[in-house]
């Protein structure tokens, strides 16, 4: 029974080759400076209210407002 098994080992690392040899062409010349310049981008602080986050906030404030009044009366 031992036979009908695959190996499929070297499938996997030459699979694993592959895409790695298509990654690096892919890749541009200055990828370094292109994944610092990202990482500095995805880390720009984040303002608290910004933009619909504003208008969310004072929507569900409006709506716990009523609801307490609605209950307090």
């Amino acid at each position: 029974m031992e036979s009908d098994h695959i190996d499929i080992r070297g499938r996997i690392r030459a699979h694993t080759a592959r895409q790695l040899t298509i990654a690096r062409l892919g890749a541009p010349d200055d990828w370094q400076a292109e994944l610092r310049h990202a990482l500095a981008a995805h880390r720009e602080p984040a303002t608290i209210f910004a933009g619909s986050d504003l208008r969310l906030f004072l929507q569900s404030f409006a709506v716990f407002f009523t609801a307490t009044m609605m209950f307090l009366i």
